[in-house]
């Protein structure tokens, strides 16, 4: 979306400060962030300004076409927030198997935006290539459950790790995902890409 619009330009522009009043959960959220940085460390802010560029209709256009999980953006109930919240915890989910889904219209470029969006999507994800040579390109997700009541699950939390793995003209998408409690030292995002990277020369060499 970002690439598609035009706000996001490569992978070094546009780098906005930081500014008082930003979500600041994470230390290094509190700094300048380019589009490289913000997947990196998945910096909220950042995909908000994103998305504000956008405005609501522009934004539940691309989730309706991108047929990304159940395409809701509207937001927390009543409050009116899904411009700049329905991915965070709030009304736009998705399973693990329409992640498969839309990360195979990614590779395939079945999506409807342009050849840029696509190769500056590879660049940004890019985490290197594997001893095996497969290349690897993948995003962190890290969410607290909610539960039946509405209320937010702080004793545990949900991470993802979403992406794919390309060598020669053999593609592989994958979707990872885990529950830990919240006494874990490491955030269930990271925890859920490194137990991932660890077994996945393993599983491409099975193929």
């Amino acid at each position: 979306m970002g690439y598609d619009s035009g706000y996001l330009i490569d992978e070094h522009l546009p780098a906005l400060p930081f500014r008082k009043g930003y979500p600041d959960w994470m230390a290094s959220w509190k700094s300048t962030t380019d589009p490289t940085t913000w997947i990196k460390n998945s910096v909220v802010w950042y995909s908000q300004q994103i998305t504000r560029s956008l405005g609501y209709k522009r934004l539940r256009k691309y989730v309706t076409q991108f047929g990304y999980g159940n395409e809701d953006v509207s937001g927390d109930p009543g409050k009116h927030n899904g411009l700049t919240r329905a991915w965070l915890s709030s009304s736009l989910k998705i399973s693990p198997l329409e992640q498969v889904a839309f990360l195979e219209n990614v590779v395939n470029r079945r999506l409807p935006v342009s050849s840029k969006a696509y190769a500056m999507t590879a660049r940004i994800t890019s985490l290197g290539v594997l001893p095996n040579g497969w290349e690897v390109h993948g995003k962190t997700g890290t969410a607290s459950a909610v539960l039946d009541s509405g209320v937010r699950d702080e004793d545990h939390t949900y991470g993802w790790f979403v992406g794919w793995a390309s060598r020669g003209d053999r593609i592989c998408v994958f979707t990872h995902l885990l529950q830990v409690d919240n006494t874990q030292a490491v955030g269930a995002g990271v925890r859920a890409r490194d137990e991932f990277l660890e077994q996945l020369p393993a599983l491409l060499d099975s193929l």
